[in-house]
């Protein structure tokens, strides 16, 4: 007998198989190759990126990427689920929607928020905007490089500040490498690769000395790991009038890195200039919105992610030390730490063995920087660590 499936029946088998392939265990990726591009390694010649070839073994702990092993949240999945029968509707409705959380949360009107596909979005846009004629952006050395290789590639100019001796930003340093060609001051905070945080009130002393003069932005992805990530926030000088832009992001604590949704706090009139080249919410999706405002929402599990970072870092920390190895104190959930071993042989050892990390070199010195894993991802990280680094 034929049977013949309604559409309300396939949408519904739909959406219960979506659910159900949400909530299947993170499966092993194989690493793939990533091709950077020619003229953006020419400028970064102190930072060795992660290694990665065709025909590596199938990760057994992927620890690359700084991602939330233990997200989405799970109202967030059944949000995204529900929402995907939904799909062959714009999202505008969600988009605001979401906009008005953000903004009564961050305490600014609704045209202080613009929502991104992910905070790397908003870095990105703002070094065009902002580099089209060139000009130069004083950033730390090291630092996060998305904005920076993009002004790089509009022309601009890496004025370089390197860290202090305890990984902090050299405030007075960064204050006074400002000059008449610098369209954008950039910190990461915490910073990352480091993991570390340099102290709110002396940045925020800084951002009203210098934004006025140039604009500051703040990139928090990594802030809301600590426990009083509200009392840290750069947002509350946007609220006084300055010229800074905060950007945040669901893919950390909230575990949504494949689902892109982040967003920028800021002056209307500097979210303007992203405007004029962008439609701003055609290049979001709705499955993503719907499944931030849970995520919003599920504050339980924000909490839970905060935690269980916090601890499977002091494990990763004490399993370092056990190999009798230093490491640089973090806040967020990744560890840098040097090795005594040239980079690229030490990645090609650690893919071998399944175990995907990220190699940094930064003044003279060789780094690993691996992300807080699940406790049994922190084992096999440290069992490989020790017999790659023999």
């Amino acid at each position: 007998m034929t049977t013949f499936t309604t559409r309300r029946q396939w949408l519904r088998r739909a959406a219960l198989t979506g659910a159900g392939l949400a909530t299947l265990p993170t499966l092993p990726l194989s690493a793939r190759s990533v091709a950077t591009p020619t003229a953006f390694r020419e400028h970064l010649p102190q930072l060795e990126w992660e290694h990665q070839r065709t025909g590596q073994p199938a990760l057994k702990a992927r620890m690359l990427a700084n991602e939330n092993p233990y997200g989405p949240s799970p109202l967030a999945i059944e949000a995204i689920a529900a929402s995907a029968a939904a799909g062959n509707r714009y999202q505008h409705e969600a988009a605001a929607e979401l906009r008005q959380m953000i903004a009564t949360l961050e305490g600014v009107p609704e045209d202080h928020i613009m929502l991104t596909p992910g905070s790397s979005d908003v870095l990105e846009k703002m070094a065009i905007v902002h580099f089209l004629q060139g000009g130069n952006v004083v950033a730390a050395d090291p630092a996060y490089m998305s904005l920076i290789k993009v002004s790089m590639g509009m022309g601009g100019d890496w004025n370089k500040v390197r860290l202090t001796d305890d990984w902090a930003h050299d405030l007075p340093a960064m204050k006074a490498a400002i000059n008449e060609d610098t369209k954008m001051v950039y910190i990461c905070n915490p910073n990352n690769p480091t993991g570390t945080l340099t102290d709110s009130a002396e940045l925020r002393q800084f951002c009203r000395d210098v934004a006025d003069t140039v604009p500051v932005f703040v990139d928090e992805a990594y802030l809301e790991f600590l426990p009083d990530y509200q009392s840290q926030t750069m947002v509350p000088l946007i609220r006084e009038g300055k010229n800074v832009i905060v950007a945040r992001t669901f893919s950390k604590i909230h575990g949504m890195a494949g689902l892109r949704i982040g967003y920028a706090v800021a002056l209307p009139e500097t979210l303007e200039k992203v405007y004029r080249i962008s439609r701003g919410n055609m290049g979001l999706c709705k499955t993503s919105l719907e499944g931030a405002m849970a995520s919003m929402r599920d504050t339980d599990f924000q909490e839970i992610s905060r935690q269980q970072t916090a601890a499977f870092r002091e494990q990763t920390y004490a399993g370092l030390t056990g190999l009798g190895l230093t490491y640089v104190p973090s806040v967020t959930s990744f560890i840098l730490f040097p090795i005594q071993m040239e980079g690229k042989a030490f990645l090609e050892g650690m893919f071998d063995k399944g175990i995907g990390v990220r190699s940094f070199h930064v003044h003279g010195q060789d780094y690993c920087r691996v992300s807080v894993g699940t406790p049994e991802e922190v084992d096999l990280f440290l069992g490989a660590l020790k017999d790659v680094l023999v």
